[in-house]
């Protein structure tokens, strides 16, 4: 496959080393605005570099575009990028809000190609191996889910494209919060009803927000709860799923974020402490790989594959109704359209 990456920031040299070292795909053009960012991912990688998206978008040896900009252009790139014919895989978020996701998705449906959305996180082992136990039934029906995701910010995010309104659609529940609405979507479903407070409790970037804390509920009756944030001064990842029969725990994510663990609690019908059993998932992260990897699979081979845009918009309904939710002072209904 000849890839082009749009966006050469930290995530977009992530993917464009990705697609330049697997043996699938040849990474044959990089575009940045900055371009001393073009040039060093271009020269590192051994393909060319541009200034401008849309000579990637005219380019017609290029037949897969990773776009990875801030939020502001993700819906017009990849919209663009599926009408000239191109297989997409797009980072999160699906654009700023429900209905840029919702024309994204109508694109992709017109076009007939693949539009991937970067939700690297379902490759993490430990969600990964997670998600298997619980379809395997390890644990029973889904009560309830409770998660926690958040990093210390920065000085200065009021001056970045993350502290503004129009390029990010929305502050630290746009930002990690779109992952951790995946993961409850990935396991429960897409719940009916959804509550939420927001905060911008240290970082000066009204109106957006550093601090999410929500609540979704499910047709079932089981409930998730989260807090997303900015002011998490240690970084923290945990992400806890409870069944009737048992818990499955996610901690860390690796690095900076502690060793990545998975704990199964396996419930003792006469009660009592349950049956515990620990996985511990050392060494380099690679759910990058992974993820290409899928999305290599699903443009060559027309296979399954994780991040659909049925599941972004997924994702982007949770957070609108979440938004809504601050907005209205209320209790939300997810949006149906």
């Amino acid at each position: 496959m000849k890839v082009a990456t749009i966006g050469c920031g930290l995530i977009g040299k992530r993917r464009s080393r990705v697609a330049a070292s697997h043996p699938q795909s040849e990474l044959v053009l990089v575009a940045d605005i900055n371009e001393s960012a073009a040039a060093e991912v271009a020269a590192e990688c051994g393909c060319r570099s541009v200034t401008d998206w849309r000579e990637v978008i005219a380019d017609p040896e290029v037949e897969v575009a990773n776009i990875a900009t801030h939020n502001g252009l993700l819906a017009e790139i990849a919209i663009a990028a599926l009408a000239a014919g191109k297989h997409v895989l797009v980072e999160k978020p699906m654009g700023r809000n429900l209905s840029e996701a919702l024309q994204m998705a109508r694109a992709a449906r017109q076009a007939g190609k693949v539009l991937k959305i970067g939700f690297n996180h379902r490759y993490h082992p430990a969600i990964a191996k997670a998600y298997q136990r619980y379809q395997e039934g390890l644990i029973g029906e889904i009560i309830n889910i409770r998660t926690r995701y958040g990093h210390g910010g920065r000085p200065g995010y009021e001056k970045e494209w993350r502290g503004n309104p129009e390029l990010a659609g929305g502050g630290e529940l746009t930002d990690q919060g779109v992952h951790i609405a995946d993961l409850i979507h990935w396991f429960a479903g897409l719940p009916t009803e959804a509550f939420a407070y927001l905060q911008t409790a240290v970082w000066p970037l009204d109106p957006l927000e550093d601090n999410g804390f929500g609540l979704f509920r499910f047709n079932s009756g089981a409930v998730a709860s989260f807090h997303t944030s900015w002011t998490q001064w240690k970084n923290l990842f945990s992400f806890e799923v409870y069944g009737k029969q048992g818990s499955l725990t996610v901690e860390g994510l690796g690095r900076s974020y502690g060793v990545e663990r998975l704990t199964i609690a396996k419930r003792k019908p006469e009660g009592g402490v349950p049956e515990m059993e620990d996985f511990v998932f050392e060494g380099e992260d690679l759910s990058w790989q992974l993820e290409w990897q899928d999305f290599v699979e699903a443009v060559a081979e027309g296979k399954p594959y994780l991040g659909t845009p049925e599941d972004g918009v997924a994702a982007m309904r949770m957070l609108d109704s979440l938004y809504r939710s601050v907005k209205e002072g209320a209790i939300a209904r997810l949006s149906a359209s």
